[in-house]
């Protein structure tokens, strides 16, 4: 009959410090260098969720463009016809990402797109909105080189800059609503559904290009081409920022400088002086070129209503 041996190690033993054989002779195994997994692929949405969202923002511009059609005459407070405009454009946008992250069951909505906050994003949107503000010069100085048509759609923010109430209305909608409900819709829901089906490279560019002709207006004719080439270009901008930090908090902070030094050039009157004291310069500046869907339909209607 064998015996099997259970007796225990020698007194006094001591583990081998330098760990298994495969350490390089005189590194410990606590000193091995600790690499990092692969990063997390990037959160998706599914598709339907992201055609949604676009299916409701193009809707919801439309019925706030008829509405204001039918009460733009009634001589209310332009400030009304802001608010107006902005509840009936973005609210059911919000209606929509809420309602929609949970029947597809993404999660908390917030998390779903990216849209917790962190302290970090008031560091990262600086440098977002400057990578952002150089691919517009970069594709507005194409779009003059090459003769593209184009128009802003900031003509008239400035003649009603005089009524505190107006300005404090519009200055809310383009450096608070624009940011935060755009940047959910396109950056978070559509952004977000195409990675679920799409390369990375073609989501971006896609919703990006998505962006800048959600600004189309028809009022502008031919001059959309050149605006929605710049929009685009933002979009494309912002999507790379939203994509490689994987949250989009940095691309609302990004988009609210963008659209907030855009507006302080145009109320204190600064982008007037420079167009009156530089024949050169062109009329359609680029840096008038403002993310803020139909804001000009706002004040067109009025100005036309007041010279009657």
């Amino acid at each position: 009959m064998s015996v099997v041996s259970t007796s225990s190690p020698p007194p006094h033993h001591q583990p081998d410090p330098w760990g298994p054989p495969t350490t390089p002779v005189g590194v410990p195994a606590i000193a091995a260098p600790q690499f990092a997994g692969p990063r997390p692929a990037h959160p998706t949405l599914p598709l339907g969720l992201g055609f949604g969202a676009l299916v409701v923002l193009t809707l919801s511009l439309l019925l706030s463009k008829y509405i204001l059609s039918l009460v733009v005459d009634l001589g209310w407070p332009v400030v009304a016809y802001v608010g107006l405009v902005a509840l009936i454009g973005y609210g059911p946008s919000l209606a929509w990402w809420w309602f929609a992250t949970k029947r597809w069951d993404a999660g908390s909505p917030v998390d779903a797109v990216g849209a917790r906050p962190r302290w970090a994003d008031l560091g990262w949107g600086p440098v977002i909105w400057f990578a952002t503000l150089c691919t517009q010069v970069f594709v507005g100085v194409f779009v003059l080189l090459f003769d593209v048509p184009l128009a802003n759609n900031t003509d008239g923010v400035g003649e009603l800059s005089a009524d505190r109430t107006y300005t404090i209305a519009i200055v809310l909608t383009a450096v608070v609503a624009a940011p935060i409900v755009e940047e959910l819709v396109f950056r978070g829901l559509v952004m977000r559904s195409l990675l679920s089906k799409l390369p990375v490279v073609v989501s971006i560019l896609l919703q990006g290009v998505l962006f800048g002709v959600a600004h189309v207006d028809p009022v502008r004719g031919t001059g959309n081409v050149g605006l929605a080439l710049i929009l685009s270009g933002v979009g494309i901008s912002l999507g790379g920022g939203a994509y490689l930090l994987r949250r989009i908090g940095p691309t609302m902070v990004a988009h609210a400088i963008f659209n907030g030094l855009v507006m302080l050039l145009i109320l204190t009157g600064v982008r007037d002086r420079l167009l009156e004291n530089n024949e050169d310069l062109f009329d359609d500046s680029l840096v008038e070129q403002i993310a803020v869907v139909d804001q000009t339909n706002v004040t067109e209607p009025h100005r036309s209503r007041d010279t009657h």
